[in-house]
């Protein structure tokens, strides 16, 4: 090479260096700026097409508001409830929903909150569903419970106004959702000024007095009754009965004016637009006495229904079959062999046998409509004396899906207790206290509704409607799916009710037949998969209308495969 050449290569290398790793000055004026790229240019990537929004499983499209909206139901037969087989939602008024901050849950509240309950629009997918709210009491009282009623015609301050009651009637009325109130009549409160007009008669010795027998009492050189609790009658040698606390004197349902005076109280809320009623410690009317307490809820009833033929109305009567069933001649009972822990529900969403289950519904309505023929079943599986049922089912296994799976999809009119829908747990626990069960409703939105007084349950901040509602598989859009099953099979609720058994298995339910129509539902409460041969149990269904659970349900032929903690509905 050339000394000439070699030196122009050199040079070359030393003007490349700064290029090939050391770093360069920046300008000290601002560079101009870039030209529009020429079409020559490579293109811009265009945006990802994303679509609509979805839960947390892709199951479901989410609402603009971040719900789940559970479209997977076949709503083809679907018909708006005529009749009672509803589903019913009780809410602790005090506990549900606050709507001015005072910390306490209002009448106004549960309006603001209807759309959760039932938006009026099944195909939404985005409501609970309920057909029915129990409002526990809602009138003028000293307690949080308010069963210790001052004045029966004033609706607490604390819940709001007469006038909120009428709108809510009203709302439920244009949702084709029945609306009952608690009524405490077996005793009343203290304060309440029946009360008063007793205790005057009974101090001026006034036997005139129409409310001198108003409550029940003994006076001296009498013996209080065997078993029941009283308390002095101030400024007297008397003494009240009063078998639930001092604070609640127990109506003498032998006079005529106090069976005029709670029918009358009973007619104001039918004239204003309520439903109906929940009856609290019907069989103590008469303590101890279930045929006289019987005999006075015929009466009753036979008042209200010429005053509204449709009522619907529920009793409470905590106690076996064989003692609801005195009652059963008038109305319907809560059952509480059904419910609570260790209730034979709880025991079949736990491994139990569904065939079992089924067997004694079965005999149970023949019971009762032997009774009274439009009776029905009133199945729940926890409310606000009980502890939740959150406590001993749990949803992580799939035990409180069950459990809701064999009391909803079933015959009658099933009730949930408010929050049920979420898991919201409680109990009375070493405190002893029913406030304990009867915590605020987490909504998880700035609700400022407070625990009742009393309460000592810890708090539950990982449970709320807000972190569940775009989750697909969450307990509260569970609950959903499984009342819009419910209510897209208007057999399941009413008809005839024949309970089905399978062999060598827990798997079992029913088969109802309504109008001419029949779907059979079976549950499978076992941990592993079962196959049912339909056509040796003589059933003739070949289609699932929908399954729900931890697994899924297949049908070939007449064999259904149905996998653990799992229900499916037949056609």
């Amino acid at each position: 090479m050339k000394r000439s050449s070699l030196l122009a290569l050199i040079l070359a290398l030393l003007f490349l260096l700064p290029a090939c790793g050391q770093p360069v000055a920046a300008p000290t004026e601002a560079a101009p700026a870039a030209e529009p790229a020429e079409a020559s240019a490579a293109p811009t990537a265009e945006p990802v097409e994303t679509g609509p929004a979805r839960d947390n499983t892709g199951l479901y499209l989410l609402s603009d508001t971040g719900e789940a909206i559970i479209d997977d139901v076949d709503l083809s037969r679907y018909a708006e409830t005529e009749d009672n087989a509803r589903v019913f939602y009780e809410i602790f008024v005090g506990s549900f929903s606050d709507s001015n901050g005072d910390g306490i849950g209002d009448l106004r509240g549960i309006i603001d909150r209807f759309d959760y309950l039932n938006d009026g629009d099944p195909a939404s997918g985005l409501s609970l569903g309920v057909e029915g709210l129990w409002l526990t009491p809602i009138f003028d009282s000293p307690s949080y419970h308010k069963y210790d009623v001052t004045d029966y015609y004033t609706v607490d301050p604390d819940f709001g106004t007469m006038e909120d009651l009428k709108e809510l009637a009203d709302l439920c009325e244009s949702r084709n959702v029945k609306l009952i109130l608690d009524l405490p009549i077996n005793h009343t409160g203290r304060r309440n000024a029946w009360f008063s007009a007793f205790v005057n008669a009974h101090r001026n010795k006034d036997e005139a007095d129409p409310y001198y027998n108003f409550y029940c009492w003994y006076g001296p050189g009498e013996s209080a009754p065997a078993g029941r609790h009283y308390a002095p009658v101030s400024g007297t040698e008397d003494y009240y009965e009063c078998n639930f606390d001092s604070a609640m004197p127990e109506l003498d349902f032998d006079s005529e004016l106090v069976r005029q005076t709670v029918l009358d109280v009973a007619k104001f809320y039918l004239d204003l637009g309520v439903d109906g009623f929940r009856f609290d410690a019907a069989k103590y009317v008469y303590y101890g006495d279930n045929g006289s307490s019987a005999a006075f809820w015929d009466w009753y009833m036979e008042e209200l229904r010429k005053i509204d033929p449709e009522i619907y109305v529920v009793a409470e009567v905590w106690d076996g079959d064989g003692v609801t069933d005195k009652y059963y001649g008038s109305m319907n009972c809560f059952n509480f062999t059904l419910a609570q822990s260790g209730g034979l529900i709880d025991e079949t969403a736990k491994a139990g046998n569904a065939g079992r289950y089924a067997s004694y519904v079965e005999s149970y309505l023949n019971t009762v409509r032997a009774l009274r023929e439009d009776a029905m079943l009133v199945p729940f599986v926890s409310n606000h004396d009980m502890d939740r049922a959150s406590g001993y089912l749990q949803s992580a296994n799939g035990q409180m899906q069950m459990a809701a799976n064999l009391y909803i999809l079933g015959p009658g009119s099933p009730f949930l207790y408010y929050g049920e829908e979420i898991g919201m747990r409680g109990s009375r626990g070493g405190s002893n206290t029913d406030a304990n069960r009867r915590l605020a409703m987490r909504w998880g939105d700035g609700d400022t509704v407070r625990d009742p007084e009393g309460s000592t349950y810890p708090d539950q901040e990982e449970i709320s409607v807000q972190a569940q509602l775009d989750r697909g598989r969450s307990l509260y859009n569970y609950y959903k799916r499984l009342i819009l099953i419910r209510r897209a099979n208007p057999e399941i609720a009413r008809g005839t009710y024949t309970a089905v058994s399978v062999p060598d298995s827990k798997v079992g339910g029913f088969v109802s037949t309504w109008e001419g129509s029949a779907v059979c539902v079976l549950h499978n409460p076992s941990q592993g998969a079962k196959t049912v041969d339909l056509a040796a149990l003589g059933l003739d269904f070949d289609t699932i209308a929908a399954f729900i659970g931890a697994g899924e349900a297949t049908l070939e032929g007449s064999s259904l495969r149905l996998e653990g903690q799992t229900s499916v509905v037949l056609r």
